[in-house]
Parts: C-alpha cells; structure tokens; sequence
C-alpha cells in the first residue's frame, strides 16, 4: 500500500502526524498493507488485494479458504506460522477467479490438498490454459460434487452446492460449530457483482442459491463475503445476504421490462441506479445489467 493511502485509510491526518515522534511515523509507514481481524479465537479473516481469505488456527492444523494472489498468499503463510505451529492442512477454493485461487502456488509443498468444486477446477484449468499460465497454478487435488464434510480438531468443516451463481462452482464453506460460512462471491455486500457467464453464472439461479442458503443457515450465522463496497463491512447478517438476494431480484426485473420496452443492451447498461437497490451504486454497474440483458435474452 502507498504511504499515503496508508495515512488515510487509518484516518491520520497529515497535521495529526506532526505530534507525532519520528520513530512512530516510520512504524506506521512500514505497517504491512494486509489486515487480519479475528472472529473468534482460532478463525479469522485477511484482507489485502482481492477476494476475502479465511483462515482456522486448529490444534489438527491450519485451514485456510482462498488465497487472494501469490504475493498476499505468501504474506498471509508467513504471518500464520508467526501465530501456530501447526502445519497447513486444507486450502479451500470458494471458486476459480485468480482473486480467489490465484495466491493457491503459494501453498504448493506446504498443504497436502486444495478443495473445490467439480466445476470450479473445471474453470481453473480451463482459464489458465486460455491465459497460458498454467505453471503458476496450483489446482484442487480434491473435488466435490454437492456436499463435503469433515471434522478438522474441534471443528466441523461443510462445503455446499446449491446450483449455479456467480459461477457454476460457487461453494459455502461453513464452519459449523463457530458458526460461519464463507461464501466467496456468492453476495457482494453493496456492491455491484460481476456475473461471470462464460463459467455458467445465471442470476435466477443465484437467487433461488441464496435462498437455499437462508433455508440452511441461521440468523446467529456470520457469513464472509468476498468483497463490499466502500464503508461497507464483508461480515454480513442473513438479512444482508437475502438483501443482495433481492437485488439480484430486482436486478432481473429492470432489465426484462427494459427489453420489453424496446430498450437495447447500450441503452440498459447506462442505467446509473437499479431501481428499489439504491444502497448498491457506483462503478461496475454495467457488468449485471448486460449479464442480465444476456441471460434474459439468450445471447
């Protein structure tokens, strides 16, 4: 991170610094750019540069969901052996996307088995032989097709499919007895998604997926997005997770009387504001608006 992005994402002031002594500017100045925040006393999240990574410190091993990219993986593998012993048990990819599972070589001789979907290796060989870095990967050794369970320690670890969203191998990874589920780009708390139809995203489908999930966690649930907008937390409630459900909703509905209104794609995605969902604005609103235009239309 740039020093002066630094200052202003921990709200120092450049007057405030002057009270400073010069041996406290310069450790600020040097704090690494990544966070970690715990949930409980063995699980917690980091954040640096791309999707949400979680992580379990347990006395059976060190289980880590998604790995963001080989630089912050490598910063996230060296801050966790500072803070266990324990060896690296399991990566887990949420899906595919180089933000989610590009930090995965990171890990290569240091876990013995990356887990995913069926479908999200599918897309990860696929996208690295299209991008042709396929050396820089390290792919799921295990898969699953709806539903994988194991108890790591004290902890049960589940991993769900319920069809088909912002990819066709979107997982939930559910901590169970701490009660957290991670669920990578599944909802992106006010934010507009990207809806990666080329790898089978279908946002009826995401819908009816976050419905499965409203039916299947609790309202005591803490579900970890992937991303948020700004001023946004990636903790969300259930209720924020059926919120982005309804604006998916939402989402759809705009576009469909769009079309039936003659409206082309063009004229779609220069739509600033989905109607109903104005907590979700700013930049990327164009990526839905044409995914929905696609879907809805058959292109």
């Amino acid at each position: 991170m740039q020093r002066r992005a630094f200052i202003r994402n921990t709200g120092l002031s450049l007057a405030s610094l002057a009270f400073l002594s010069n041996k406290t500017i310069a450790q600020l100045l040097t704090d690494p750019a990544w966070k970690i925040t715990m949930l409980t006393k063995e699980i917690g999240v980091f954040t640096e540069k791309g999707g949400t990574i979680l992580f379990m410190l347990g006395k059976d091993g060190i289980v880590v969901v998604d790995s963001q990219f080989p630089e912050q993986s490598q910063h996230l593998v060296d801050e966790l052996k500072k803070q266990s012993e324990q060896p690296f048990r399991l990566l887990i990819n949420t899906h595919h996307h180089g933000d989610h599972s590009g930090g995965n070589i990171a890990f290569k001789g240091l876990v013995p088995h990356v887990l995913a979907h069926e479908n999200s290796k599918i897309n990860q060989e696929r996208v690295a032989k299209e991008k042709k870095n396929e050396d820089k990967q390290l792919y799921p050794d295990q898969t699953y097709g709806t539903t994988w369970c194991e108890k790591i320690g004290k902890e049960e670890v589940c991993l769900h499919y319920f069809g088909p969203g912002h990819t066709n191998g979107d997982s939930f990874v559910h901590f169970k007895k701490a009660n957290i589920v991670h669920v990578g780009d599944l909802v992106f708390n006010r934010r507009h998604p990207f809806v990666d139809r080329s790898s089978g995203a279908n946002i009826a489908s995401w819908i009816k997926v976050l419905d499965k999930a409203g039916n299947t966690f609790n309202n005591k649930t803490k579900f970890v997005c992937g991303h948020a907008a700004g001023g946004y937390d990636i903790i969300a409630t259930k209720d924020e997770v059926k919120l982005f459900g309804d604006y998916l909703g939402k989402l759809l509905r705009f576009t469909e009387e769009a079309i039936k209104a003659g409206k082309t794609k063009a004229e779609i995605v220069k739509t600033t504001v989905i109607p109903g969902a104005p907590e979700w604005k700013g930049d990327g609103i164009d990526r839905p608006l044409g995914a929905a235009y696609d879907e809805l239309t058959g292109k």
